[in-house]
């Protein structure tokens, strides 16, 4: 073939290569292959040359602008939230004593007694089901105390006050020894050793010196006898505040601010001026003692003036002890004490050393309501042993743990809850068989406390108060089937059976 003229038509060489290649109806096609170009971004010397140009330096000012402005917006936010947002309440002044229940054991024999009885329960038991024991060695008073420090310290317990345990035959001043421990009670070093298991506990000992706390002729003897007594008494504190107790208690204390004057001040300044050792610390500083007085006065206003006169760090009274239940007279008498002193002064007592158990002076139904009463009043709470189980004088009654259980869950909330240990007392409603008030501390959880003595009849409670919410919720109760933990309830009708008591909680909603 031709193309103008004789010329054969010649493909290109690339043309003819592929056609060459051309072998059994197979054409072999050479693909060209593009050099790859890979992006290596910008050097130093190119991000220095576009950074510098105005456009970026003016972003970066506008970035910079924009990140102070708003760090000092926030730090100005901040700071009127703090100035705007009410302060809050400074704690007041407390010492140890005010910071939970004090715990009394007064009868020698009643304590060991009943210690000794639970241990031959366990030792026949541990007999009657084959396993071997060591014969069981009765317990002494001072070893029932250091073995009961453990459960002391569940019951939230502060201050364990001992004694009398001291030498006093009965109305013989002359054979009084403040400084030798009945041989009944036990001996000095067994006695330290209790202090030093309850201070392990982060428990305080006070000692009870009553002079004739076995006579019948009154706690000071005689009235003759009053200063021999008193001057008697002052080196006995030093011995023993020496050995390492935190307080004294005293009953009469009337008596001797009465009669001695000059010596009772002699008295409180050895008690309250005394140099420790802080248990927490090796630090020698002063060590709050505490001076307890105990009186027979029932009268609000006759405990009021002895608190005033006497300058006892706390007076344990039979304010709520005397006469019948009556929450009419239970409000005024609240009222007044709590009216003219401050709650780190007042003390809440029924029973003692004297007068017996808690439970042998009220109801037995009642037990836990006056549990929850005298737990979440504006001040110290006292008991005796055995109150905590509901222990009734004269019985050998085992524990009962119904009492306990319920005992130890009002102590673990008043220690952690600021507005029972140290909150405001509101008395907001009482009748001849109720009593309503609530407890307040600053921006923290409130706690209504409602009490019914009424025997057969339910109470109806309508809190109209308009600071208090419709509805709120059941922190503890003395019948949990009747007012379950957690349950809501009706403010504007709140109702508690007979004998029954509640604790409510009113959050706090700022």
């Amino acid at each position: 073939m031709t193309a103008g003229g004789d010329r054969p038509l010649v493909a290109p060489p690339e043309v003819r290569e592929e056609v060459g290649a051309e072998k059994n109806g197979s054409v072999k096609l050479k693909v060209l292959d593009e050099a790859e170009e890979k992006f290596t971004g910008l050097n130093k010397e190119e991000l220095l040359r576009v950074a510098g140009t105005p456009g970026w330096v003016r972003t970066r000012w506008a970035l910079l602008l924009v990140f102070w402005l708003g760090w000092l917006g926030m730090l100005v936010g901040a700071v009127l939230i703090l100035l705007q947002a009410p302060g809050c309440r400074e704690l007041p002044a407390t010492s140890w004593w005010n910071e939970g229940p004090l715990y009394q054991i007064g009868n020698i024999q009643a304590f060991t007694d009943m210690h000794n009885l639970k241990a031959k329960i366990f030792y026949t038991y541990a007999e009657d089901n084959q396993k071997r024991y060591p014969f069981m060695v009765p317990f002494s008073f001072m070893e029932g105390l250091e073995q009961k420090m453990n459960s002391l310290s569940q019951l939230k317990v502060k201050g364990l006050v001992v004694g009398p345990i001291h030498v006093a035959p009965p109305d013989e001043a002359i054979s009084l020894r403040f400084e030798e421990i009945s041989p009944d009670a036990g001996n000095l070093d067994q006695f330290k050793g209790v202090i030093q298991a309850a201070r392990r506990k982060g428990i305080s000992v006070v000692l009870d010196l009553t002079p004739n706390y076995q006579g019948s002729s009154g706690p000071w003897f005689s009235s003759n006898s009053v200063t021999n007594v008193a001057e008697r008494l002052k080196s006995a504190l030093v011995f023993w505040l020496n050995e390492g107790v935190d307080g004294i208690q005293l009953s009469g204390v009337e008596q001797l601010a009465n009669m001695v004057p000059s010596l009772w001040a002699d008295i409180r300044a050895i008690i309250h001026n005394g140099m420790d050792k802080d248990p927490k610390s090796e630090v020698v500083a002063v060590f709050f003692r505490v001076l307890l007085g105990i009186t027979e006065s029932s009268s609000a206003e006759n405990v009021s003036a002895l608190l005033s006169s006497t300058g006892v760090d706390l007076l344990i009274s039979n304010v709520l002890t005397s006469g019948d239940p009556d929450p009419t007279r239970f409000a005024e008498t609240i009222q007044h004490l709590y009216s003219n002193h401050s709650q780190t002064k007042l003390a809440w007592s029924l029973g003692g050393r004297v007068e017996g158990h808690l439970a042998s002076l009220v109801n037995q139904a009642h037990v836990k309501l006056y549990q929850l009463l005298l737990l979440t009043l504006p001040g110290t709470p006292v008991f005796s042993y055995g109150d905590e189980i509901g222990l009734m004088d004269g019985e050998e009654q085992t524990e009962q743990l119904s009492f306990r259980k319920f005992f130890c869950s009002v102590t673990e909330l008043r220690a952690k809850q600021r507005s029972l240990l140290y909150g405001d007392f509101l008395l907001l409603s009482n009748s001849s068989s109720s009593l309503v008030y609530l407890r307040v501390w600053d921006q923290n959880d409130r706690y209504l406390a409602a009490f019914n003595w009424g025997a057969e009849e339910e109470a109806v409670l309508q809190m109209n108060n308009p600071g208090l919410p419709r509805h709120a919720a059941v922190a503890l109760s003395t019948n949990r089937s009747a007012l379950p933990e957690g349950s809501s309830v009706d403010l504007m009708n709140l109702r508690l059976g007979p004998g029954q008591a509640a604790l409510i909680k009113l959050p706090y909603t700022g």
